[in-house]
């Protein structure tokens, strides 16, 4: 859950500071990656993507896979925009904003107690 508030935290701080947009932007899409990607690899579904035919089975499948993507296509957005930060500000924080939903999609499912496991 730490890593959660961490991840908030930067983009709070982003949306505030031009300069710290490019880190929220790499580090929340690796997070987002890396957390689909444990949750693709070590944990089965469950819950009503179990016992309701193929379709929820391979949209589990689906939501994680388009998190990985996009978690990877918002981190090199990450360093598009530190290229020049002034000019692709509008960019990096619609990129920003909308990387919420995957967020919150990898949380509901589990991804984030997948990475914290010592």
């Amino acid at each position: 859950m730490s890593s959660m508030l961490n991840l908030l935290g930067l983009i709070s701080a982003a949306c505030l500071n031009a300069e710290k947009l490019p880190v929220a932007l790499i580090s929340c899409g690796f997070v987002e990656a890396a957390a689909a990607l444990c949750l693709i690899i070590s944990k089965a579904p469950g819950g009503i993507f179990l016992h309701h035919g193929k379709a929820p089975f391979y949209l589990y499948y689906g939501i994680l896979v388009a998190v990985l993507v996009f978690g990877l296509v918002e981190a090199s957005a990450g360093f598009y925009v530190s290229g020049d930060v002034i000019r692709r500000r509008a960019a990096g924080k619609t990129i920003m904003w909308v990387s919420i939903l995957p967020l919150v999609m990898v949380a509901a499912l589990g991804g984030f107690a997948v990475l914290n496991l010592k």
